[in-house]
């Protein structure tokens, strides 16, 4: 299993193609899935695919996820190594099918897919993996281009969709977790009990059997949560965030910073406590060059050289739901760093503390 790509609904897809243009060093891929409700734009970058669709009329899917949702990730395509299967998987472990199997346009390619009802909105179309890696080729090698000197250029910054974060509502986390391992086949990994003094969340890392996806599931674990906000602003579970991971970190964020991106600020304080911490496997050059960023970093002492460096950015729509998290795994760091999840969490509560939600 891996993912295929994630689906936006928005208010104007054209608007919001070239934010991840301008921003993110997206390229537009073409527009040929419109149709008479709907306009659909594709952006890619590397081997991360985006479509994002906003409606023509109030008939469109988009216009009634709208009427219930602000905007956000409407749809996670998985591709599968057999649509069949998976659909009747799903079937018997009860879950709702949505469209059942059929060939399906993406631009000027059929692909064999069908798609289910997940938590929330949420919706997973399932699609046909050979389909994917024999006829959307130009997912993968359109644009893996380096410059003169042998470096990445900015349209393929992103490495992978690294993971895809669900937000569920207080009580329904074990829930999501029984329905993502009946329908889908995922495993539990890491799980997380974040807690300061003002707020909590509970987290579960959930992962498909070949690695490929991993889903991390949060719920708030008091009422006045960033979870919780999510969901209320939300109107419902959702996905809070994806983690698109890059090999150099400091070089996209200073690019991102230079188109005018915003990001989550960290404290000083919290580069003077790495210090402190034992076996920071940094030199102080690039502790300094990493702290100009603004990254945060996060280390097992027992895993030789394995870092996580992370960012995030402020929610990219009006309303405080959806951000986006960028990530760099040095020496296959694995899982999800604890430190830098509580750092994420309190910098989310200062923006809610400045938002007038969390006293």
């Amino acid at each position: 299993m891996e993912i295929a790509h994630v689906h936006f609904y928005v208010e104007d897809a054209k608007l919001w193609r070239d934010w991840f243009v301008h921003y993110l060093g997206f390229k537009a891929v073409g527009s040929g899935m419109s149709s008479f409700h709907t306009c659909t734009e594709a952006v890619q970058n590397g081997v991360v695919y985006f479509l994002l669709s906003s409606p023509l009329s109030p008939t469109s899917p988009v216009a009634e996820f709208l009427r219930q949702h602000p905007p956000g990730v409407a749809d996670v395509a998985f591709a599968v190594e057999d649509v069949e299967a998976a659909i009747a998987q799903a079937q018997a472990q009860s879950a709702t099918i949505l469209q059942p199997i059929t060939e399906q346009q993406f631009g000027e390619i059929s692909c064999k897919c069908g798609k289910i009802a997940a938590w929330g909105g949420l919706t997973h179309t399932l699609i046909e993996k050979s389909l994917v890696n024999s006829q959307w080729s130009f997912v993968n090698n359109d644009n893996q281009r380096t410059n003169d000197k042998g470096q990445m250029t900015i349209d393929n910054t992103f490495t992978t969709i690294d993971h895809i974060v669900l937000n569920v509502a207080i009580g329904e986390l074990e829930l999501a977790v029984s329905w993502y391992q009946n329908i889908l086949d995922f495993q539990p990994q890491q799980s997380f009990k974040i807690q300061t003094d003002r707020s909590a969340l509970h987290s579960q890392v959930m992962i498909s059997r070949n690695g490929r996806v991993q889903l991390p599931i949060n719920e708030p674990a008091s009422s006045n949560s960033q979870i919780q906000e999510f969901l209320d602003v939300n109107r419902g579970p959702g996905i809070q965030h994806i983690a698109l991971r890059t090999s150099n970190l400091k070089n996209a964020i200073a690019q991102f910073r230079a188109r005018g991106l915003s990001l989550l600020s960290v404290p000083e304080s919290y580069y003077t406590q790495l210090k402190q911490r034992p076996g920071l496997p940094l030199s102080s050059q690039e502790l300094s060059a990493i702290a100009q960023q603004e990254i945060l970093v996060d280390w097992k002492e027992d895993a030789q050289n394995a870092v996580l460096l992370q960012i995030f950015t402020h929610p990219i729509f009006e309303q405080p739901t959806f951000f986006f998290e960028f990530i760099e795994r040095r020496s296959q760091a694995q899982g999800f760093g604890e430190g830098n999840f509580r750092a994420l969490f309190e910098a989310i509560e200062s923006e809610q503390i400045k938002r007038g939600t969390l006293s």
